[in-house]
């Protein structure tokens, strides 16, 4: 279970916590505790009507849970994560095809670990509206630790706003990797805006 919260302290500053409890087991461990806490900040550099580009910088303290997919509970001390996020409004193309707000966005991210290897990542993300109330997601998230595992997970997942809720559902699923297990199942995520 995670919590990902999120405050806009100006038009291009936002701060950022991410934080989770895990409760996991897999054929050689049983583990549950405080997963890793991350806070971290992210500042607008450019924007136009429709192109988006970021910089994120952030810190983790590792918890008792898994602080990577491919580690054994426990196992890191504490991060250092530099990211640059491109994004791009399709609304043209999305209304040919009856969707509005159409999206998509590339992230990459360098990850440097004190207690495992470093890593390196890339996210792609891309969306669209249905109407007022409905959206639809695709996401993919891949990376690569230095000198060892290799993941790429996959996410669908449609998103329904009742006012200033939103309730997420999806699927996600390890579909390519090395050394890393091979994870899948469901995604529920409950938002709130204030």
């Amino acid at each position: 279970m995670g919590l990902f919260a999120e405050y806009g302290v100006s038009d291009r500053l936002t701060l950022q916590l991410k934080a989770d409890w895990q409760d996991g087991e897999d054929p050689f461990v049983n583990y549950s505790g405080r997963g890793p806490i991350e806070i971290g900040a992210t500042w607008q550099v450019w924007r136009d009507d429709l192109n988006a580009v970021s910089l994120y910088g952030g810190y983790t303290k590792a918890g008792e849970g898994r602080n990577a997919g491919y580690a054994a509970p426990g196992v890191g001390d504490h991060d250092w994560e530099a990211r640059v996020s491109v994004g791009r409004s399709l609304s043209e193309m999305g209304e040919r095809w009856g969707m509005d707000g159409a999206f998509v966005e590339l992230q990459a991210a360098r990850r440097l670990r004190d207690g495992l290897p470093d890593e390196t990542r890339i996210d792609a993300t891309a969306g669209a509206r249905i109407g007022e109330d409905w959206m639809m997601l695709g996401q993919a998230f891949g990376g690569a630790a230095d000198g060892g595992a290799r993941w790429l997970s996959v996410e669908a997942s449609v998103v329904r706003d009742f006012g200033a809720w939103s309730l997420q559902a999806g699927w996600r699923q390890t579909v390519a990797g090395q050394e890393i297990p091979i994870s899948r199942g469901p995604v529920l995520s409950i938002w709130r805006r204030f």
